[in-house]
């Protein structure tokens, strides 16, 4: 696989599955920037990094991925940082914007413990991006080799879906 930073290439790596894991742990735990962008493209061999300023980016919240993780599956937002962010908020209300701007509490907190990562539009065509609660829920039940249940088609406003694929 083809290593690219910036659109230099800049080398070849034989385990590129490894690689990107590596750099994405990297990103989640605050030791690269949130604004790294991140691009493996599996069919042209290519993993591209981007840290140049003016690419739009928006926030996605993380799935554990750590199959030792109790929390495998799940979101890495917990209710117990939900509460967190409900005491950073009372925390922040008493503080002048200097320090406010300094601190790293509430949504700044999130992004440095991996729970929110900031993706581009190039990085986000090549990642799976779960919609809602319940795509999650469906995801899991199929990896586990259940059957969906067949949707109704009934309400004629609801969101159209795509099939899921199995593997």
């Amino acid at each position: 696989t083809k290593i690219f930073v910036n659109g230099v290439w800049v080398g070849v790596h034989r385990e590129p599955h490894h690689l990107v894991q590596n750099v994405q742990a990297l990103r989640r735990n605050g030791l690269i920037s949130h604004e790294v962008s991140l691009v493996r493209d599996v069919r042209d061999r290519e993993f591209k990094i981007f840290t140049d300023a003016g690419r739009v980016c928006r926030p996605l919240f993380v799935i554990d991925q750590d199959v030792k993780s109790q929390n495998h599956g799940n979101l890495v937002l917990t209710k117990e940082l939900v509460q967190t962010l409900e005491d950073d908020r009372e925390i922040l209300a008493g503080m002048d914007p200097e320090e406010r701007e300094r601190a790293e509490l509430g949504w700044k907190r999130l992004v440095k413990m991996g729970v929110v990562e900031y993706v581009d539009a190039e990085e986000e065509e090549t990642i799976m991006i779960t919609m809602t609660p319940e795509d999650l829920e469906n995801h899991r039940l199929l990896q586990q080799g259940y059957a969906l249940p067949e949707p109704s088609s009934e309400d004629m406003n609801k969101r159209v879906k795509a099939t899921m694929n199995p593997a």
